[in-house]
């Protein structure tokens, strides 16, 4: 579960983005292969779908990696892997380090204003019991190489979510206790997807976990060039922000900066 998980503060840090979230998941995949693990799973997020930020984008490749390894146990060879590797998207999860209901809640203690970024941001929205079931449920249901999702409903307007909850605390919005729109933050759009058009789903045994049914896949080789490029780059004495995003780009088709 161990990931750079901030929006804007991985746009400013790339490079710790990707040691984190793709080299990090590479050696933690390799070593759970070469100590016999059963079942490996990532957590991933919504926001690796048609990523629009470094953290999105990141995430999207940390399931190419677990889908590559998954491939060599797949193949018949003296050296097979017995890991399967089962990733989980989840969409944001309430009450949790960093998400919007704390903020808004220690905003609200000392009388506000409640900070928007935008008037039509929404959000898939999961609770902390839920997202523990859907790692459980992976762990039973999900075989190597799948890539589970969640049914969480309809998406929530944040600002929605800020108003109700000034509701609840007995005082009225825009009244007593004012919001303010702040404008998005680098690498943010206003709806998140769970899965991209041509993904599709396939049903599980559990009503609300589908598998994500993604055709791209990268073999143990592409992935390892790819992190020899990112090496390159990341050692290189000069950091250029942008080479990070070019050899994103040559993986994660998808990704479309924005801003």
């Amino acid at each position: 579960a161990a990931a750079y998980k901030h929006v804007p503060m991985m746009e400013y840090n790339p490079e710790e983005a990707v040691k984190v979230n793709i080299f990090g998941t590479h050696k933690l995949a390799d070593a759970a292969v070469k100590h016999g693990v059963e079942r490996f799973i990532l957590i991933s997020t919504d926001k690796a779908i048609r990523p629009t930020s470094i953290m999105g984008a990141t995430k999207r490749m940390a399931e190419y990696v677990c889908k590559a390894f998954n491939e060599v146990r797949s193949q018949k060879s003296e050296v097979r892997s017995q890991t399967e590797f089962i990733s989980v998207r989840f969409g944001n999860v309430l009450g949790s380090r960093g998400s919007v209901l704390p903020l808004f809640m220690e905003q609200l203690k000392y009388g506000g204003p409640l900070t928007v970024t935008h008037k039509d941001m929404q959000r898939y929205f999961m609770t902390i019991p839920e997202a523990v079931s859907l790692v459980l449920q992976a762990s039973v249901i999900g075989k190597g190489g799948d890539v589970l999702v969640l049914d969480m409903g309809d998406p929530v307007k944040i600002v929605s979510l800020a108003e109700e909850l000034i509701r609840i605390h007995g005082l009225e919005p825009y009244k007593d206790i004012d919001l303010e729109f702040i404008g998005l933050r680098p690498g943010e759009k206003l709806f998140e997807e769970i899965l991209s058009a041509e993904e599709g789903t396939t049903v599980t045994k559990h009503k609300k976990v589908f598998i994500a049914k993604d055709s791209k896949v990268y073999t143990k080789e592409d992935i390892k060039n790819m992190l020899s490029g990112f090496d390159l780059i990341i050692k290189s004495p000069v950091k250029e922000k942008s080479k990070i995003r070019e050899h994103i780009k040559r993986y994660v088709d998808t990704f479309e900066e924005v801003g």
